[in-house]
């Protein structure tokens, strides 16, 4: 339906869908929606495929109410979908519905533009005697308690009621039909301010949502700016090179760009270049346009040429609607059906096949990759925020914004106490790298990852062999002599001091000294927090730590506290600072009204489950949530909870 109308978004009420989450629909169109019981309530926002990309925010407040948040050419779209009680609930109920919807709009910066579509189960009425500021004439017979409701929120948020504003025949009114009533309580408001924006709002007759309800739509018309298209980046196709032939084509003419040698040469920004316009010439580029993602992972030729087929003939029907187009058009929808079942067949008999090779759980793991992306409501992070939370979307305001966030990252230290005891300097001969050492390091490395800012991937090491090894030895050997520098917000001091004390060699303490004179890159250090956390640390599975998340496990609230607090002043002092936003804490098997647990008198957030090292934990000892997930992978995972688990995190 949405295909046909040429509807670009969607808001649905009463989808009676239990979940949170998204899903593709089919023809393109993706579906988010939010519900807590499969048998009432429930609400959802359904895109059509060339704005799901778009999608910045999904704020889902109850199964009432739902917003997601769009950017289009820079400009900032909110859309509500909303779901009223009925006439006959409690006030309450209304009361909170109202105060929901009312939180959502306040959360909205004023310059951003907002379209609520809402069944609000009241009657505004026809007329706008002293409403006139958000609303116009042509509503539907009387207003009730309700609708007078929809018309104060409308004056709070300074917003219009878009269907008034039309003169349409009652029929395109009417939004709801049963029996014999005949009322308008579906709606869709916008900000004053943008209601020359919308050139046409109706009901759509002959289209229905639901058995009562039918369709509300508005064209609305953004005014853009526009904004410089970014530069199409078009990539080797490095992964050709699994392909044996491929590899020995690649390496005669990296040879003949030599001028026969086979040894590399000793420049690296000479070697890169080489590397990378041979590759460009031997294996090829891409377009440099994004591959659009196919829902039939077992798509071929024959359905393809079917469907094409039917399209044609749904397009002779539309243009001459004879009964022989007609039946031609039926003739090849059951065509298309059966080409559909017999390449489903055919590709699931493949994969079965397969499933015992390395291809077959690539197959595998890519469909499961695929169906996960599906399920995600923000597809690729593409803006940031300001300090306030407005959407920054230009180029200039984002790269302010970094330099604004690291700035003050690095270059503020915490309190902490100085240190004045001495740590004895190792003094060693550290031996060159040798030839074996990358070789080894090679073997283990796997292939298929992304490539680096060089856009040389390892396959290309791989692939050369020998020389490559030469190379890749000589190249460290020089790096480690000359390295130039990091940042990290621990204090440098408690840097050196760690690495001596877990008997790092002086001359690595004195590369990385050098390296923290310019901040280029990142160097991180597994012994310093071994060594800062060495008198609060206990054994696993007590506590748990990987990088600077901290998973603290405690037989009691009480021992959490203590543990909590220890961890605390430990690091504290050290120069180091506890997030207390992003602190929490999880019972398993709790009693009813066994307290809360405080960090310095402030209560810690109470989770019913935490997600750590990508595996979620839950409060109920069961993993449901965790099976959810890895059976796309057909992986059988066994989680055994402890007590009680904090759940920290530090920032360094």
């Amino acid at each position: 339906m949405m295909e046909r109308r040429k509807v670009d978004i969607l808001c649905v009420q009463e989808t009676r869908w239990k979940g949170s989450k998204a899903r593709s629909i089919g023809a393109g169109f993706k579906l988010f929606y939010y519900g807590v019981d499969s048998k009432r309530n429930g609400v959802g926002v359904v895109l059509k495929e060339e704005f799901v990309r778009n999608v910045l925010e999904v704020k889902r407040v109850s199964d009432r109410v739902m917003s997601l948040k769009l950017e289009i050419e820079g400009v900032m779209l909110n859309v509500v979908s909303g779901y009223a009680p009925q006439v006959g609930c409690e006030l309450e109920e209304k009361e909170r519905f109202w105060r929901e919807l009312d939180e959502v709009m306040e959360s909205i910066p004023t310059g951003e533009r907002v379209v609520i579509g809402a069944d609000l189960n009241g009657h505004v009425g026809e007329g706008n005697r002293g409403d006139e500021e958000v609303m116009g004439k042509f509503g539907v017979k009387e207003r009730n308690l309700e609708g007078q409701m929809v018309v104060d929120f409308a004056k709070r948020m300074d917003m219009g009621v878009v269907n008034t504003y039309f003169q349409k025949w009652e029929e395109h009114r009417v939004t709801y039909k049963s029996g014999g009533r005949r009322t308008q309580v579906d709606y869709i408001l916008c900000r004053r301010g943008n209601l020359k924006e919308i050139s046409d709002c109706k009901v759509v007759v002959g289209e229905s949502v639901a058995r009562q309800h039918r369709m509300v739509v508005c064209r609305m018309t953004l005014i853009v700016c526009k904004t410089k298209r970014s530069k199409i980046e078009k990539k080797t196709k490095w992964w050709k090179l699994k392909k044996e032939e491929c590899c020995e084509e690649f390496r005669q003419k990296l040879r003949q760009a030599l001028g026969g040698q086979v040894v590399l040469p000793d420049d690296w920004e000479t070697t890169a270049e080489v590397i990378r316009e041979t590759g460009r010439k031997v294996l090829g580029v891409s377009s440099g346009r994004r591959k659009e993602d196919k829902e039939t992972w077992w798509w071929n030729e024959e359905v393809q040429d079917s469907i094409q087929r039917k399209r044609l003939a749904k397009r002779k029907w539309d243009m001459e609607r004879t009964e022989e187009n007609r039946q031609e058009y039926k003739e090849l929808q059951r065509r298309v059906k059966r080409e559909v079942s017999k390449a489903k067949q055919k590709a699931y008999d493949e994969l079965y096949t397969r499933l015992d090779t390395r291809e077959g759980e690539k197959d595998l793991y890519r469909l499961a990759r695929q169906r996960d992306r599906d399920g995600k409501d923000v597809q690729q992070v593409r803006v940031i925020k300001d300090r306030d939370g407005r959407v920054l979307t230009s180029e200039e305001s984002v790269q302010r914004r970094w330099k604004e966030y690291f700035e003050e990252l690095m270059n503020e230290e915490n309190e902490r106490k100085k240190r004045v005891e001495g740590v004895n300097s190792v003094e060693q001969k550290v031996d060159k790298i040798r030839k074996d050492e990358v070789r080894k390091a090679l073997k283990r490395m796997k292939s298929g990852k992304a490539v680096g800012p060089d856009d040389i991937p390892v396959e290309v090491w791989k692939c050369l062999g020998e020389a490559a090894v030469e190379f890749l030895t000589s190249l460290f050997n020089r790096v480690l002599e000359n390295l130039e520098k990091a940042y990290d917000r621990v204090p440098r001091e408690e840097l050196w001091y760690c690495m001596r004390k877990s008997g790092v060699a002086e001359k690595y303490v004195r590369v990385v000294q050098d390296m923290y004179e310019r901040s280029r890159t990142v160097v991180r250090c597994a012994v310093v927090m071994d060594q800062l956390s060495e008198e609060v640390r206990q054994e696993s599975p007590w506590t748990m730590m990987f990088a600077d998340d901290i998973v603290i496990c405690s037989e009691s609230r009480e021992q959490a506290e203590e543990n909590l607090e220890r961890w605390r002043f430990a690091l504290e002092r050290k120069g180091m600072k506890v997030s207390r936003s992003k602190t929490e804490y999880m019972c398993v098997n709790e009693r009813e009204g066994s307290g809360t647990v405080r960090l310095q008198g402030e209560e810690v957030k109470k989770v019913q489950e935490f997600k750590y090292l990508g595996s979620t934990v839950q409060s109920n000892g069961e993993c449901g949530k965790e099976c959810e997930l890895l059976s796309k992978f057909l992986i059988l995972y066994i989680m055994i909870p402890y007590t009680c688990i904090i759940l920290t995190l530090w920032e360094l």
